[in-house]
């Protein structure tokens, strides 16, 4: 009788770790269908000096860099995204000086992708629709210039990519906010601002995905 139960119990265990694992696979796909976007393995990571020489970049401000790597991070094709400071006058700032607004930085994120596997077309959607690009003065409740919407661009070819969903998106009656302005600098932040949402394991506060395109 006590072999009798232990096998019905064992039968049960399993049948319920059979549904869980198909649960978790259900999750999975449910998740994809949020996105216009393929989701990354989140179990391969790349190490800066593994990448390849055929790795491109981009660079994209929306706020607090923190909620704009965290949704980069998330894309196919992506080796990795480094927080930092762009379009400034002053070399190496610290975070405490951008902060003060008088640097001219603003908090970017450079974006090493596989050009086989995503496009800069690509990061460009996912840019826009994960941040409020018509917000005027900042990102959410994170106000200054430090946080304003901006792509810079490094080639004619970017510059018209980011221009065309510019007016796309001008033509849906939105109103765009984002500054397009070429590349001229770009300083890595500090090593606690980096794969921040990933080491906390929270959400970004005011960056949201919103399927638009």
């Amino acid at each position: 009788m006590k072999k009798e139960l232990l096998f019905i119990i064992s039968s049960i265990f399993f049948i319920l770790s059979c549904n869980n694992n198909k649960a978790s696979s259900n999750v999975s796909i449910n998740e994809q269908d949020k996105y216009n976007f393929k989701l990354k393995d989140q179990t391969v990571s790349y190490k800066i000096d593994e990448i390849p020489d055929t790795a491109k970049k981009a660079y994209f401000a929306s706020g607090c860099f923190w909620g704009t790597e965290y949704w980069f991070e998330k894309m196919d094709g992506v080796y990795a995204v480094i927080s930092g400071y762009a379009g400034g006058h002053k070399e190496n700032p610290t975070y405490q000086e951008v902060v003060t607004g008088l640097t001219g930085h603003l908090e970017t994120v450079e974006v090493i992708y596989d050009p086989q596997k995503v496009t800069y077309e690509d990061l460009v959607k996912l840019y826009y629709e994960t941040h409020n690009f018509e917000q005027k003065n900042g990102q959410g409740p994170d106000i200054g210039s430090q946080y304003l919407s901006a792509i810079f661009y490094q080639n004619d070819e970017e510059k018209a990519m980011a221009e065309k969903y510019f007016n796309l998106l001008a033509s849906q009656g939105y109103k765009p906010a984002t500054m397009i302005r070429p590349y001229k600098n770009f300083y890595p932040a500090e090593d606690y601002h980096q794969d921040y949402y990933e080491r906390k394991g929270s959400l970004p506060y005011c960056h949201f995905y919103n399927k638009i395109f």
